[in-house]
């Protein structure tokens, strides 16, 4: 277990905080836990503070707008707020944008997370003994990082090779393997965990789920990528999170651990469910369908065909089970966003942010 102070507390650094998985991980903490928690974001088109206004009055809770990049802002932070652990969370994580531009990603994924290990090892070094041994730095990933499977092939363990398709997934990559080299040359007590595709209440709209309620909320194509028949694993961002805690409080540093949903699904079975449920909470009028608004689109650049992980280590290593079931993770996530309509129609204009944003497909 991490050290706490002489409170009772520790303070726990949130970097990526204000994004979708970030901020659902700062909810359960603060909601959870006795713990301080301190996000660190630079607030992208991607990071919401909406998404923490439910904890935004925490005694326990303190914000720093500050790009992972910036070692001498990074230090200030360090040294302020004296953190007992790092749940490094920060990241560019939209595959269509890494295809289009692929420079923010290198800077953020990989820079950034050096600059966060390096500032991070020096502030380790300098601390009192029994706090060192304690501290953690726990490094989130993807698990895109092993590359596409066929049908056939077994789920990825933590040991499968690497084989990242696109430039997200290389960014990640390289930023894991910069956490095991600060972990095997310097000996920081860090941890990775790999988990699969995420979703559920604030997540941003250019991801799969979120885009296909709201297209049809408003009447527009859901589009498809090729035929639809690309699997992903799907995890509710609150089994995540409790995941995420259980890694971070017993999890050994060294290892690496798969976080999934066991839940495989092809995306034109995710969009068909999502209209079923639409049809039965919100019915479209004059017996149309919202599947009717499905169209297939040309495929992306190097889209890979399945991606699986088999977590069945920290299960059976640390006792963590997901709590919801596509079908009932899904429901809760469509029944969200039809009831917070107002937050995806700022979303939507970029109004949270000051200015409109274009939603990728």
């Amino acid at each position: 277990m991490i050290a706490h102070d002489a409170s009772g507390c520790r303070t726990v650094l949130v970097t990526g905080g204000a994004g979708f998985i970030g901020s659902a991980v700062v909810r359960h903490i603060l909601e959870n836990t006795h713990d301080r928690v301190v996000v660190v974001d630079k607030l992208t088109y991607a990071g919401n503070l909406e998404s923490l206004r439910s904890v935004a009055s925490n005694p326990r809770y303190a914000f720093e707008r500050v790009d992972i990049c910036n070692r001498r802002e990074l230090e200030r932070v360090f040294r302020q707020h004296q953190p007992h652990a790092i749940m490094h969370l920060a990241a560019e994580s939209h595959v269509d944008r890494s295809i289009d531009s692929a420079g923010a990603f290198i800077d953020t994924n990989i820079v950034g997370t050096y600059v966060l290990l390096d500032v991070a090892r020096a502030y380790w070094r300098e601390c009192p003994e029994g706090r060192r041994a304690a501290f953690r730095f726990h490094h989130v990933s993807t698990d895109e990082v092993f590359g596409d499977l066929v049908a056939t092939d077994a789920p990825a363990t933590e040991d499968a090779a690497y084989a990242p398709s696109s430039p997200y997934a290389a960014s990640k990559a390289g930023a894991d393997h910069l956490v095991r080299a600060w972990y095997r040359t310097y000996g920081l007590p860090a941890l990775i965990t790999n988990c699969s595709n995420n979703y559920g209440p604030y997540q941003f709209p250019e991801k799969l789920i979120p885009l296909m309620i709201m297209n049809a909320l408003a009447g527009k194509p859901l589009p498809v990528y090729g035929r639809g028949d690309q699997i992903r694993d799907w995890l509710f961002v609150e089994d995540h999170a409790r995941a995420l805690l259980v890694v971070l409080n017993s999890g050994q540093p060294g290892e690496t651990y798969n976080i999934g949903g066991n839940n495989q699904r092809r995306n034109l079975e995710v969009v068909q469910t999502i209209c079923g449920l639409l049809d039965q909470f919100v019915p479209r009028g004059g017996g149309a369908r919202y599947s009717d608004l499905i169209t297939h689109v040309p495929d992306r650049p190097g889209h890979d065909r399945r991606y699986a992980i088999d977590c069945a280590k920290i299960s059976r290593v640390l006792g963590w089970h997901p709590q919801e079931s596509f079908m009932s993770g899904l429901r809760k996530t469509v029944e969200w966003y039809l009831e917070n309509r107002q937050w995806c129609q700022r979303v939507q204009e970029g109004s949270y942010r000051g200015e409109r944003l274009g939603l990728a497909v």
